[in-house]
């Protein structure tokens, strides 16, 4: 029931989480036949001139600093939004500049970390409150229009995640209602047209996967999911401080809604290269390196991932090493045959979703598989027997791996 509400709130958060369901039909043309026409963001000047968010002397200033949170400097990178603070003390971005670092130190964990809820808040509260002193003057409304609609979204997807779902339908139904008038600046910067890109995708892609939601969506405006795509691909190109945000759900859309795995392993290489200490882009570059077949690849960016998770690097968490372990795991159980090193990595992988609880995780569940063939592979038929029984506890009766484990337990009652 989690998944269906969230789902339900990708609707209205223009800044927010991501739907991972059913594959739909591939169109990759969708990323390579961007025009400025279909996208709508011819700029208008004039109504540029004013607004903060499209300071060209502000992005140019703070080019490192945004570039430094993705990397994981949170440090370097707070320290000149505090400064952009200090100088426009009643204006919104600071604030949700800072409120997004905050964001981007809980993603890594698979958003289960509860140690940065706190400021996470706050700086979006704040955000809230010298937008809504901002949206009092008409000439500035749509810039104010933008940081309510991005403030509330990100302040509702992480109510979701932790179940207070009153306060994130509250904060969702202000950010939809934000997102329309801040459709308004499309024609001034991609900056405001991602909100738009994240709605037309979804506004088709949710009634598509949930049938039963469709009575719901009657009263939402229509989408288009092509055209949400090609906006997604502009404004990862072209935004600033949406640019990153986009590239991200462009990838993650590639990958587990379009199954585009291709598509969505070049941008993901785009991240990874400009972001190296990034833990999440990284990880998500191994796994789609590792799925479309390319191992040499897949087993350098898992080692690599290691190696920063023993120096305690930021960003760096157990979910992280699961990935890489898994991937290490499978290459030297396949690729090298080296029984031993892939033992002790699926072993590594185990531990790693026990850690933070994910014993529900494919690589959980898949590693005690191959644990047990191995075993299998080499005679041992008593650890066979205890990997199964472990597969058995925690797959789905009506899997292959069950039915795998069933079948050689039974075989087996008396080895």
């Amino acid at each position: 029931m989690k998944h269906l509400i969230l789902a339900v709130f990708i609707l209205l958060l223009p800044l927010a989480c991501i739907a991972q369901r059913a594959p739909l039909p591939t169109d990759s043309t969708a990323m390579r036949q961007v025009s400025i026409g279909e996208v709508e963001v011819l700029p208008a000047a004039a109504k540029v001139k004013g607004m903060l968010l499209l300071n060209k002397d502000v992005q140019y200033e703070l080019e490192g600093a945004v570039d430094n949170m993705y990397n994981f400097k949170y440090e370097r990178a707070e320290k000149q939004f505090k400064s952009l603070r200090r100088r426009y003390p009643e204006h919104p971005l600071p604030y949700f500049l800072m409120g997004l670092s905050q964001w981007w130190k809980i993603v890594p964990t698979n958003i289960q970390t509860l140690q940065y809820d706190e400021l996470f808040f706050a700086y979006m509260d704040t955000t809230i409150q010298k937008a809504e002193a901002m949206y009092e003057h008409e000439n500035n409304k749509i810039e104010a229009a933008f940081f309510l609609a991005a403030a509330n979204g990100f302040t509702a997807r992480l109510h979701s995640e932790r179940s207070n779902w009153r306060k994130a339908t509250v904060a969702s139904k202000r950010s939809l209602d934000y997102l329309e008038e801040a459709k308004a600046g499309n024609g001034l910067s991609p900056e405001f047209l991602f909100g738009e890109a994240l709605f037309n995708y979804y506004a088709v892609w949710i009634p598509e996967n949930y049938p039963m939601l469709r009575p719901v969506l009657l009263f939402f405006p229509d989408g288009d999911k092509r055209l949400g795509l090609k906006q997604l691909a502009y404004v990862s190109k072209s935004g600033f401080y949406t640019g990153t945000e986009s590239k991200l759900f462009l990838m993650k859309i590639l990958a587990n809604e379009e199954k585009d795995m291709q598509a969505a392993l070049d941008v993901s290489e785009d991240l990874a290269l400009k972001y190296p200490d990034n833990g999440y882009f990284e990880r998500f570059y191994a796994r789609l390196l590792f799925v479309n077949g390319h191992f040499t690849k897949a087993e350098r960016v898992s080692l690599d991932i290691l190696s920063k998770l023993e120096q305690n690097m930021p960003g760096y968490e157990s979910v992280s090493g699961r990935y890489a372990s898994y991937i290490l795991a499978y290459i030297n159980q396949h690729k090298y045959r080296d029984f031993e090193k892939a033992k002790a990595y699926y072993k590594k992988a185990i531990a790693f979703a026990e850690q933070t609880n994910e014993q529900d995780s494919g690589y959980f569940v898949n590693s005690y598989l191959n644990l047990a063939r191995i075993a299998k592979l080499q005679k041992d038929v008593a650890s066979a027997k205890s990997y199964y029984a472990v597969v058995l506890k925690y797959s789905d009766k009506k899997s292959a791996n069950y039915k795998e484990a069933k079948k050689y337990l039974k075989g087996n009652k008396r080895g």
